[in-house]
């Protein structure tokens, strides 16, 4: 365990915040400070910690002082020396008989290196500030007197980036500086140090940090970052969040070559802009149909396919999809994966939809579409390559990160597992459920024939629950289909056989899933008493949001 003595001019309120998080499992022999009614000194005692006090009396040197303050720490084993608003510098009569010792400054140096970093940085108009955990070195001369230009000059450890906003005062840059970027900073640092992570050399002026890298535990990956910094600039305010009592802005990532419905243009001027929801589903539409090279059209509604098709043009594609679950449809959005067309755009205007998204339009298309005043027409331009390589989900307090679920499969991928082998039309489906099925939430169970869907069970507890809306919404929403002879994609494994019980009995005929389960001999025997066909995929296809 790393130990640490902390000392702190003031309030410390950053030696109070490594306290009270324990990065790296770090815990503190000592707080000292020079100051007999710092408030640090209630504070740190009311977390159990020891401290000391050692004034700065008249006449006495630096290195004397120092000398007293080495005395005072004598009694306390402790790794690693935190500075906080300790209001000396410090010389080498400490700094060669003390372990590391680190500081913050509310600066990104070696920008700003003075007393007032917060009043530098506006006064210079900068337009992002932050500040820096370094090493302490030796600012002294032999006299023990400041040498301006080696204060805060020791190697850096690690800094964050904090905007400064039109607006700002010092109070509340410092304010931003502290809670924002310090608090994640010296934390940081703190951890790096007590996983042994940081080699610091002081001859060469160099820190290195092992864990600050791109680094996985497994072989087939790129890695994932060991710190995300991401600044993206606010494209529009929106009228409101999910629900109307809840704020709402989308902004944008001016790097990102993919298409993107954040850079769609809005082809209807004039029409009302898109609400947070709008943007989620046809996020969600445009990701969807990216997965095909063949004319793909889909309906999303709430973030989940009502429905999605190939065909031999985009127009017939999207009268399969619509056909799916046209009732659920009715306000959703629709996205292409080719230019719209007129006859497609006749089709689209027939019932209420909040959106389109197409990378182009025909002038005779766009005709259509323009009469519908609430219909809001985007064109994302080519579609080109999937470019964006990581999503995420905010969290409470952080943010999960995760590599995109680019698996694709094709009809070698999938391994036969039951006595009856899948016809070509089946196998056919089972690749274009599959590649569908990712953008279904899980639970999630997906019916097709073809390369169209015809049910699907999505966001269940309970996979048997998924297999049976998805038969409910078969038989009963679709127009013109049902699940007679379908082909059903499960995005998990069947736990049990009563999915496959629930299938046969919907009208499956072959199933496509990953397998894995422990039971997967018994769910094989059901398919093979009801006389269908079963492939593995061998991997999983979950999406939770």
């Amino acid at each position: 365990m790393t130990r640490i003595a902390g000392m702190a001019g003031n309030r410390g309120r950053n030696l109070l915040n490594i306290a009270d998080r324990r990065p790296g499992g770090v815990e503190f022999a000592v707080v000292l400070t020079n100051t007999e009614d710092a408030p640090v000194l209630e504070a740190a005692a009311e977390r159990g910690i020891p401290t000391e006090v050692v004034p700065l009396e008249d006449g006495m040197s630096r290195s004397e002082h120092e000398e007293a303050v080495l005395e005072a720490l004598s009694d306390y084993e402790f790794d690693l020396v935190c500075l906080d608003g300790y209001m000396r510098i410090l010389s080498d009569t400490f700094l060669e008989s003390a372990p590391t010792t680190l500081n913050v400054h509310p600066a990104l140096l070696p920008s700003f290196p003075g007393m007032d970093a917060w009043g530098d940085a506006l006064e210079a108009g900068v337009s992002v500030t932050g500040c820096t955990v370094h090493v302490v070195t030796d600012a002294t001369d032999a006299e023990g007197a400041v040498l301006e230009s080696e204060v805060d000059a020791g190697p850096i450890v690690t800094q964050e980036p904090i905007p400064v906003y039109e607006g700002d005062d010092e109070e509340d840059l410092k304010e931003r500086v502290l809670y924002e970027g310090e608090f994640r900073a010296y934390p940081r640092a703190v951890k790096w140090f007590a996983e042994g992570a940081v080699d610091v050399d002081l001859k060469a002026g160099t820190v290195s940090v092992d864990a600050d890298v791109a680094s996985t535990d497994s072989n087939d990956h790129n890695g994932l970052p060991a710190r995300r910094l991401v600044s993206d600039d606010r494209a529009d305010t929106l009228r409101y969040g999910e629900n109307p009592h809840q704020d709402a802005a989308v902004y944008a990532d001016y790097t990102c070559d993919e298409a993107s419905v954040v850079h769609a243009d809005q082809l209807n001027e004039g029409a009302k802009s898109l609400s947070y929801n709008n943007y989620n589903d046809a996020d969600g539409a445009l990701n969807l149909i990216k997965e095909f090279d063949e004319p793909a059209a889909a309906v999303i509604k709430h973030t989940n396919p009502a429905g999605c098709a190939t065909a031999d043009s985009v127009a017939e594609a999207y009268e399969k999809a619509l056909s799916t679950d046209p009732m659920s449809a009715f306000g959703g959005i629709v996205a292409l994966n080719r230019k719209c067309d007129a006859a497609t755009a006749e089709q689209v205007i027939d019932s209420f939809k909040e959106v389109v998204v197409a990378p182009g339009y025909t002038d005779d298309a766009l005709e259509v579409l323009l009469e519908k005043d609430n219909l809001r027409v985007l064109d994302v331009g080519e579609l080109g390559e999937r470019t964006e390589r990581f999503t995420e989900k905010p969290l409470v307090g952080g943010r999960l990160v995760q590599e995109r679920d680019l698996q694709s499969i094709s009809v070698d991928d999938l391994e036969v597992v039951t006595e009856r082998e899948p016809s070509d039309a089946e196998l056919e489906s089972m690749v274009f459920a599959w590649q569908t099925l990712k953008h279904v939430k899980s639970n999630g169970i997906l019916f097709t024939k073809g390369t169209e869907t015809v049910g699907v069970g999505m966001g269940q507890v309970s996979r048997v629950d998924a297999v049976r809306l998805a038969a409910m919404k078969a038989d009963e929403h679709a127009e013109g289909k049902d699940a007679e002879g379908a082909v059903m994609a499960s995005d998990a494994f069947f736990p049990f056989p009563d999915g496959i019980e629930e299938a046969a009995e919907a009208g499956i005929e072959a199933v496509v899933q990953p397998g894995g389960s422990v039971n997967d001999e018994d769910v094989i025997e059901a398919a093979n008493e009801h006389g269908m066909a079963m492939a593995f995929t061998g991997q999983r296809s979950f999406r939770h949001d």
